[in-house]
């Protein structure tokens, strides 16, 4: 337990810096690294880092896409790299088709799109509003990760009914309504406090609570999804972790995995309905 609070310290330590950085590319090679350690523990569990060719092509894709989305205002031009990079992985299919599957390709293509895409919606999220961007960022990640530790606590008290007992033994029916209600509450607190900061600053602007209220139920129950999912592929490919990056936590994977179900979801909404106006 002390080395798990220990890394989540650290982590949030980490995460502060970055987010105070926000303007600087410091916040892109944060998204870049955080995308390619995902990919790379994905890669390692899906025993495909021997495929030399298509792993360096999946690398560079998870390390350049964040950039482009910061820079580049054409979708166009993010749309061709991506086409490129496709292409050039079943250039590498037609080469190596006796090494290769087409299973493991698209084990590899998926891996590459489920570890990168939703990562550079964070990237996206930041500039959604020059006011509120970084606001919308830690409304993303609160909605991704409180609603695992209200799951845990409520689930340590008061969980019976098992919820997905062949993918995740620990977690309950209970657990998984208390993180769900953990995040909207968290939502609209964070919300509260956040609006008197910016009054203070000589920013004026209406909260719509129940919208965030809903939200941060929606991405409760996002995180669920993006937890049991990482939990099957962990079952599948017979591991327990994804990495030991973070001593007591696992690999990034094992922290991103409800973020990478939450970030889209939240950079559509708050694209189209801000809650702050």
């Amino acid at each position: 337990m002390v080395t798990r609070i220990i890394s989540a310290a650290v982590g949030i330590v980490v995460a502060i810096l970055v987010l105070f950085l926000s303007n600087t590319p410091v916040y892109d090679l944060a998204v870049a690294a955080i995308s390619l350690i995902l990919m790379y523990e994905l890669f390692a569990a899906g025993d495909c880092l021997k495929n030399k060719f298509h792993s360096i092509i999946c690398f560079a894709f998870a390390g350049i896409m964040p950039f482009l989305v910061e820079y580049t205002e054409s979708m166009e031009f993010i749309w061709i790299v991506s086409g490129f990079c496709t292409l050039l992985m079943f250039i590498g299919f037609i080469a190596k088709h006796k090494s290769i599957t087409y299973e493991k390709l698209s084990y590899m293509i998926t891996s590459a799109i489920f570890s990168t895409l939703p990562m550079c919606c964070l990237v996206s999220l930041k500039n959604v509003d020059d006011l509120h961007g970084i606001c919308y960022v830690i409304l993303c990640l609160a909605g991704a990760w409180l609603g695992d530790s209200g799951a845990y606590f409520v689930g340590t008290f008061r969980g019976k009914k098992k919820l997905c007992p062949e993918i995740s033994p620990k977690k309950t029916v209970e657990g998984a309504v208390g993180g769900v209600v953990t995040v909207g509450i968290v939502f609209a607190v964070y919300a509260f406090f956040y609006r008197i900061v910016q009054v203070q600053r000589g920013y004026e602007f209406e909260v719509n609570y129940v919208f965030l209220v809903i939200m941060g139920l929606i991405c409760g129950v996002l995180g669920i999804v993006g937890d049991l999912s990482a939990s099957l592929i962990k079952r599948q490919y017979g591991i327990k972790d994804f990495g030991n990056i973070m001593p007591g936590h696992g690999g990034l994977m094992d922290r991103f995995d409800s973020v990478l179900f939450v970030a889209p979801f939240m950079l559509f909404v708050l694209s189209h309905f801000p809650p702050f106006k």
